[in-house]
């Protein structure tokens, strides 16, 4: 693959978003968060969902000037409305509101309704540990995800991220509750890369590990099972609830995927009067886990984020890894 500069990434996004009528602020900021998704290497929601990102402010589903606005607040908790604002701004808008009501408060909550793709989760869950703060937020979405038991379609796959700071390196789950979200579907597929594990069934209904076969079909598996098909729903109707937002069977009705609901939650563990013994412990707890003996020879167990600081800085030194045909897509925007 090409490599381009982090830099390099940023001014073509920021140019692309200029001349979309962005201000220069708001330009870096959304640049920022498309350019570190890539750089982390989560490359399906950076650059490779920057050209869709930039059709859907075409079509009129993105409101480039829309701003966040609190309308209700309950102490620690506010529900706020996104107005189709870009999903990324409008998100780490809410992270950065739920921070400073855990600052105020030991704990934080902000639900927000009627907001767009989020596109990389776990930039929010990173925003938390920096700030201090252990985070946990998810987001519902279009209906993509069969509950267990159907062939049809009724669930969101309703990405989740769960972000605990720590000295040595946060531990930052980001994930889908589909066993593969659809991004990495995409991007195997776009590789000719085959799934490690099955990731959902075929139109014939056999399991399968071939990407392109699960998109044909739209059949990925849940997590678990039957137990991400539950899990999945009640993030959902959550999200729904504490936004009193669009749930996935109402934004399944729309013409794409918008007016999704999310939820971003913040603890200041700052405030805690022993918070040395609790980084200790969690220390000691992430220390046994890579110490358990691995199945394979020269492969070590990780933790979730173990290695997105080692490939920020090597993509940093040498360059982000990008599919030709995309860069050139958005170069050419």
């Amino acid at each position: 693959m090409l490599r381009v500069p982090f830099s390099e990434m940023m001014d073509q996004f920021v140019r692309v978003l200029l001349g979309k009528g962005f201000t220069e602020e708001r330009a870096q900021q959304c640049a920022a968060l498309f350019a570190e998704a890539s750089l982390d290497g989560v490359y399906s929601h950076g650059l490779n969902r920057f050209p869709s990102f930039i059709e859907y402010m075409d079509k009129g589903y993105i409101d480039i000037d829309a701003v966040p606005e609190c309308i209700h607040s309950f102490g620690a908790m506010e529900r706020w409305d996104g107005h189709l604002g870009p999903g990324n701004l409008n998100a780490r808008l809410c992270m950065d509101r739920a921070i400073a009501l855990a600052k105020q408060h030991g704990i934080g909550c902000v639900a927000l309704r009627n907001t767009n793709h989020w596109m990389r989760g776990g930039s929010y869950g990173w925003q938390a540990v920096e700030a201090g703060c252990a985070g946990i937020c998810w987001t519902n979405t279009m209906p993509n995800l069969p509950p267990w038991g159907s062939t049809e379609r009724k669930l969101g796959n309703n990405p989740i991220v769960f972000a605990v700071p720590r000295a040595e390196g946060a531990i930052v789950l980001d994930m889908a509750i589909s066993q593969f979200s659809y991004g990495q579907l995409n991007t195997k597929k776009l590789l000719g890369s085959q799934l490690p594990v099955d990731g959902g069934y075929d139109t014939a209904g056999n399991l399968t590990k071939d990407p392109s076969a699960i998109l044909k079909s739209g059949r990925p598996l849940p997590i678990g099972f039957w137990k991400g098909s539950g899990l999945a729903l009640v993030l959902d109707l959550m999200a729904a609830m504490l936004a009193d937002g669009q749930s996935t069977h109402e934004i399944g009705k729309l013409p794409v995927e918008h007016s999704v609901s999310q939820v971003f939650m913040a603890f200041d563990i700052g405030a805690f009067p022993n918070l040395d013994y609790i980084n200790e412990r969690i220390h000691e707890a992430i220390l046994d886990l890579q110490g358990a003996a691995p199945l394979e020879e020269d492969s070590t167990v990780r933790y979730p984020g173990e290695d997105t600081l080692v490939r920020r800085q090597y993509n940093l030194e040498h360059g982000i890894p990008v599919e030709p045909s995309i860069w050139q897509q958005v170069t050419r925007l």
